[in-house]
């Protein structure tokens, strides 16, 4: 078997196996590379005053771990300017937050190319290499100019833009380029990799081929879409912990009878949270019987506190939520308790397990494995409902979940009333149908899956397909 190289921005080493404290990509990792010997790559989180092309090599949790350091000028426009500043608003459709800087665009290839001189003296001929995410676009072409002719592959964890809006990003020919040096390129829906190949069709003049690879900047790269999932029976396991049990517990003695409302979140604009605050007040405006029978929790990560983006989103979340309370609180109840701080794994898989109704509403999102893990936390006799936002590429898998436009504050009001409505049979039905779906389509089917796809392309390299049958337009008007 050949061994699996992961390169990702960041490297959270693993503890123990099953440990609570990697987040849903580190524990896919983790997963694959036990599975798969190898090696873990990429950024410490650490910055040092100069660069010094130094690498530390661990081992934990089973995991080989390699990491480098990065200067702070490499973070301010690497991380915080192209990756955050750049990329990041783009891909998720806020064109209005996006910010165009020189140097953010050197920083990322000076970044990307220092990534691909550390990775080169790692890597053997026979190893498999899985680039992840948006902060790495360039780095397979990085690796291939110093000699790598492994098969490499890149996965996408956020959406991929519309091709109009791709459009609008100064050199986008060239980062859509850099792609092309990738064997295979994975998204997590088929919407996203068909606003891929609709960007290569229309505005590269390149052309899809038979075998539904496509052909364009004088290379062959294949899109598929493999959507990921989480280890089901881990988080399971998760909710009947000492941990699990005790925030369990003590959630289900403050709702005090009343019916809980949860949203799990990243402090990202993306993922509608302002939006989820205006639909549960328009909720409490018409319908002031439900004063005191229900309260929203709403737990948000802090991220990226140094983009200027994430700091107004949380004076507005304070304000939104300050004013509501405000307006609707009563001596003995709070309609909505908000909370900016870290919980373990098994701590949230106690208050999901909680919850009769989960607010998944972002207004663009990649996957959202918070819609997952709150179904594979749920009882089977009395669960939750889960409340899931169309524009989510969990939504393409769930469809047995309430879905609803993020964008729609009555929507999402309505869709909250009809989860508290809804009867228990109905309810059991409807997690039935979604966790047999969590349970196949788990993070082993993802890491299987994008693997084989890598082994495959070894064949295809060696022996291209004719470029023939399904052609397009150079452009479009």
């Amino acid at each position: 078997m050949s061994r699996l190289i992961v390169v990702s921005n960041r490297v959270s080493p693993p503890g123990p196996e099953g440990a609570s404290s990697q987040g849903g990509l580190a524990m896919a990792i983790s997963a694959a590379l036990r599975e798969y010997s190898g090696i873990w790559f990429g950024w410490s989180g650490q910055s040092t005053p100069q660069y010094t092309g130094q690498i530390s090599v661990q081992r934990a949790g089973g995991v080989t771990v390699a990491t480098m350091d990065l200067e702070e000028q490499d973070i301010q426009e690497y991380y915080n300017g192209y990756a955050n500043r750049t990329l990041w608003p783009l891909f998720h459709y806020r064109i209005d937050l996006t910010q165009y800087e020189r140097s953010y665009g050197s920083g990322y290839a000076r970044v990307n190319a220092r990534f691909a001189e550390m990775l080169m003296p790692l890597i053997a001929p026979d190893d498999l290499i899985w680039v992840q995410d948006y902060h790495l676009i360039p780095l397979g072409r990085e690796l291939r100019e110093r000699g790598a002719k492994n098969a490499i592959g890149f996965f996408l964890h956020i959406p991929w833009p519309a091709r109009e809006l791709m459009a609008t990003l100064p050199r986008h020919r060239q980062l859509v380029e850099a792609m092309f040096h990738y064997d295979v390129i994975g998204f997590h829906t088929e919407e996203w990799k068909n606003a891929f190949i609709s960007y290569v069709l229309y505005e590269a003049g390149g052309m899809q081929v038979s075998d539904g690879s496509l052909r364009a900047f004088g290379r062959t790269t294949l899109p598929q879409a493999f959507p990921i999932g989480i280890d089901a029976q881990g988080f399971v396991a998760l909710k009947q912990s000492d941990a699990g049990v005790e925030s369990y517990s003590r959630v289900q003695e403050s709702k005090l009878g009343r019916k809980m409302l949860l949203g799990v979140d990243r402090l990202d604009y993306s993922k509608g949270i302002e939006e989820r605050f205006l639909a549960f007040e328009r909720l409490l405006s018409e319908h002031p019987e439900m004063k005191q029978e229900i309260f929203l929790l709403q737990i948000s990560t802090p991220t990226r506190s140094e983009v200027d983006a994430y700091q107004d989103m949380v004076t507005r979340l304070d304000a939104h939520s300050g004013r509501i309370n405000g307006a609707f609180a009563e001596m003995d109840w709070i309609p909505i308790r908000n909370v900016h701080r870290v919980h373990s794994r098994e701590e949230l898989a106690g208050i999901y397990r909680a919850a009769d109704v989960a607010l998944v509403t972002p207004l663009r999102d990649g996957m959202n494995l918070v819609a997952k893990e709150f179904v594979a936390a749920q009882d089977e006799e009395d669960p939750g409902v889960l409340v899931l936002s169309r524009f989510a590429g969990a939504a393409q898998q769930m469809k047995e979940a309430l879905i609803v436009n993020p964008f729609s504050v009555e929507d999402v009001a309505d869709a909250i009333r009809k989860a508290l409505a809804m009867p228990v049979e109905e309810r059991r039905n409807r997690w039935r149908a979604l966790m047999d779906g969590v349970e196949r389509e788990d993070i082993l089917a993802w890491r299987d899956s994008f693997v084989a796809s890598l082994e495959a392309a070894r064949e295809r390299t060696a022996k291209p397909p004719k470029p023939a049958r399904i052609a397009a337009p150079r452009r479009e008007g």
